[in-house]
């Protein structure tokens, strides 16, 4: 193996992403570390798009490590309110709200509209270095429920409601929903291309 990828930086402190990309490298036999390695807190998101904000963090990661980096961002958008919240999800609404309040507050804002259609959307960035950028993008269509269902996942997962599978992503197990999910689906084309760069 090309001793440049030994190692892989994931620009993160999110616990069940890391578990993510641990679980999917063991076959490489590739190292992970995490911004708990390093004396980084998480980075600020400034862009104007989810590619943007990957970008950002995979280069910060990738400067204080000099390692490959990945880095991801995500978040919902919905039709009705103009494809927001976007990359406003967790952020949507007061800044003291958590994943719960955020949910009824995008609940609240759909209430009367009939148009219920959303999408998750994922941005995953490989950085090694300038000039040296990967992009892989997923997308996860679906439509909102009037109330949440299901108890697994987070952020947005009981109200978005998949139409061919016939369950919320709250109903799905981390294996079902990584098949079908937006971050599952980029990571899916991620690999395909990690599997000829080593």
């Amino acid at each position: 193996m090309n001793n440049k990828y030994d190692t892989i930086l994931i620009a993160t402190k999110n616990k069940g992403k890391i578990k993510e990309f641990e679980n999917m490298f063991k076959s490489f036999n590739i190292n992970i570390k995490t911004l708990y390695n390093y004396d980084l807190p998480e980075i600020e998101e400034t862009g104007n798009s989810f590619f943007e904000n990957a970008l950002i963090k995979a280069k910060a990661g990738y400067d204080i490590s000099n390692l490959p980096t990945i880095s991801d961002d995500s978040g919902l958008e919905v039709e009705a309110l103009n494809w927001k919240p976007g990359i406003h999800s967790a952020r949507f609404g007061k800044r003291s709200f958590n994943d719960q309040d955020r949910m009824f507050y995008l609940l609240e804002k759909l209430k009367g509209k009939k148009n219920r259609n959303a999408r998750f959307k994922t941005s995953l960035v490989f950085y090694n270095g300038e000039n040296q950028i990967n992009k892989f993008e997923g997308i996860w269509k679906g439509i909102i429920l009037k109330e949440p269902i299901g108890n697994n996942g987070f952020g947005y997962d009981p109200i978005f409601y998949d139409e061919n599978l016939k369950l919320s992503a709250a109903q799905l197990s981390p294996d079902e929903k990584k098949l079908v999910s937006h971050r599952g689906k980029a990571l899916k084309l991620f690999f395909e291309k990690f599997k000829s760069m080593i």
